[in-house]
């Protein structure tokens, strides 16, 4: 009887230790393939950001490290798809056919809410700080040394918490879908969402007002559109069981 209860839990140990082997292996590749157009991206930013700067090291390992993580970056992004899909694959016996459909159509829209964090986070956000820090550093009569690891460090850590925090709206879809989350706690916790994503803004952007508004009012609207979508699913969840117990009803009759 042990060994039978036992069973079940390495089955799926054994099916989540393959999926993730395959995850790795799709991840490899797409870092391979990666390589041959980071220093296109690398050439790109540069130019786009800061095109009358010009960018210095520090130190020999800085170009190679900016290049990898770059690499890093893009085979994550070519990943996300692959990795979504086979977390879908491995929650899907748990699912009802309908909330098999609805978690299959999450993945589009997660890698699309992803680049669109991190597109609003390059085209809107870092120009703006970047011209904020520039005007102080002018104002004090300072030069400005553009060292690529700070420039790149400064770039990746506005964009990819942008970019994982405008996952938020589809994170919120699913535990409503499985029932973890309904629109009344997200009403009850709404306040104190808006204070960690005002936190947030402020670890992410230079300490003043209006970065600091910049990128707290996308997070609070992105909450407040969870909560929205949190509200619409909880109602067709609950047509859909309405329409269910009316089947069974129909059918005991």
């Amino acid at each position: 009887m042990k060994n039978d209860e036992l069973q079940p839990l390495s089955d799926h140990l054994g099916e989540l230790r393959r999926r993730i082997i395959w995850c790795l292996l799709f991840y490899v590749i797409a870092l391979v393939v990666s390589f041959s157009f980071s220093m296109e991206i690398f050439g790109y930013i540069k130019n786009d950001l800061i095109p009358k700067e010009e960018l210095n090291t520090m130190g020999p390992t800085d170009g190679l490290r900016i290049y990898m993580n770059i690499s890093f970056l893009l085979a994550f992004i070519i990943t996300l798809p692959i990795l979504l899909y086979h977390v879908w694959q491995f929650v899907r016996p748990g699912l009802h056919p309908r909330e098999q459909r609805a978690a299959l159509l999450y993945i589009p829209v997660a890698v699309g809410l992803f680049l669109l964090g991190i597109a609003f986070g390059y085209f809107v956000i870092v120009p703006y700080l970047l011209e904020f820090l520039l005007g102080i550093s002018k104002q004090m009569q300072l030069g400005t040394l553009f060292n690529v690891k700070d420039t790149f460090s400064f770039l990746f850590g506005v964009i990819l918490p942008l970019g994982a925090f405008f996952e938020l709206p589809i994170i919120i879809l699913f535990l409503t879908r499985i029932r973890l989350v309904t629109p009344q706690l997200l009403v009850k916790m709404r306040r104190y969402a808006y204070f960690i994503m005002v936190v947030i803004a402020a670890v992410i952007t230079p300490p003043d007002f209006a970065s600091n508004i910049l990128v707290a009012i996308p997070l609070i609207v992105l909450y407040e559109i969870s909560i929205w979508l949190s509200v619409w699913l909880a109602k067709k969840m609950e047509r859909e069981e309405a329409e269910q117990e009316m089947e069974a009803s129909q059918t005991r009759a």
